[in-house]
């Protein structure tokens, strides 16, 4: 049986910043507070743990003082580098650029639109880490929509801005403004709606749909590998499923099912932004123990 890793899965950049940064720090350190996990997959942040890395949550943040502490990939709100600056914490700023970027163009796109007396609207899932972080920009007023059934958040009466998470789907954001569009032309009775849209998506991300599509055709049975909290795993996984329904989900070698590889040829091991490299090959050494 062939077992083959995806060449293109695995950590994207703000990932990996965020890990050498930690592990540089932890290099000479026996300890480093991290706000929130640093990637969404388990067997990473345990792996960073035993190295020292502590996950902390928002409340414990405020109590914390004079001390370092990683903001992750996914970029924090404003509030967190108030608190920063009053309690005299050191930052390690680990925010990918992609997001950094995002969030100085959401809070551009809310003064504008405000003036107009609009909306910001965002595509993402709501209480996610970046999610927050956008909304912070917003002073906590943007709109967070999941998908179509949110869209009764919106005032179709109003002029709407809309941006969306990093990692969600090109085809879910487009299929978002169509909606938006048609039902604010409903509601208005005119066509020339004040709707500007802005495809936020990161082409790291979006780029990997086409290419894990073409990965899952070569393979008879295909194993996704993510943390359970990854909203980019869900999505990517989604991808997989919908081109090889032989597409399994799983977070680590004890979730493989013997079963599953019975009359496969050929395997096929891919995963999302936030599973490590290590992670999917074991993956495979364990499929390969199970078929021998």
């Amino acid at each position: 049986m062939k077992i083959e890793i995806d060449s293109n899965s695995g950590f994207c950049f703000g990932v990996v910043n965020a890990i050498q940064l930690a592990e540089m720090e932890l290099e000479n350190n026996d300890s480093l507070f991290c706000l929130g996990d640093i990637v969404h997959n388990s067997a990473e942040v345990d792996r960073l743990k035993l190295k020292g890395l502590r996950t902390i949550n928002h409340d414990e943040f405020k109590n914390l003082k004079n001390c370092k502490v990683l903001l992750r990939a996914h970029g924090e709100p404003p509030e967190t580098y108030k608190i920063a600056l009053e309690n005299n914490i050191q930052l390690i700023d680990a925010s990918c650029p992609v997001v950094l970027k995002l969030q100085k163009n959401i809070k551009l796109g809310f003064d504008d639109i405000l003036e107009k007396g609009g909306q910001v609207v965002i595509y993402g899932k709501e209480g996610h880490a970046e999610v927050n972080g956008l909304v912070g920009q917003t002073n906590e007023k943007a709109i967070v929509i999941g998908g179509i059934n949110d869209l009764d958040k919106i005032d179709f009466t109003k002029p709407i801005n809309l941006f969306s998470q990093t990692t969600k789907s090109i085809e879910g954001f487009y299929e978002i403004e169509r909606e938006i569009r048609k039902r604010m032309i409903d509601t208005q009775g005119k066509d020339d709606v004040l709707l500007i849209t802005n495809d936020t998506i990161c082409r790291q991300v979006s780029h990997r749909q086409p290419q894990l599509r073409e990965f899952v055709k070569k393979h008879d049975v295909v194993v996704f590998v993510s943390g359970k909290k990854s909203s980019n795993g869900k999505m990517l996984f989604q991808v997989c499923k919908d081109e090889n329904p032989n597409t399994y989900f799983v977070s680590d070698e004890s979730e493989l099912d013997k079963s599953w590889f019975a009359n496969a040829k050929s395997v096929g091991i891919c995963g999302a932004t936030s599973t490590p490299r290590w992670l999917m090959e074991k993956i495979a050494e364990s499929v390969k123990k199970l078929k021998n």
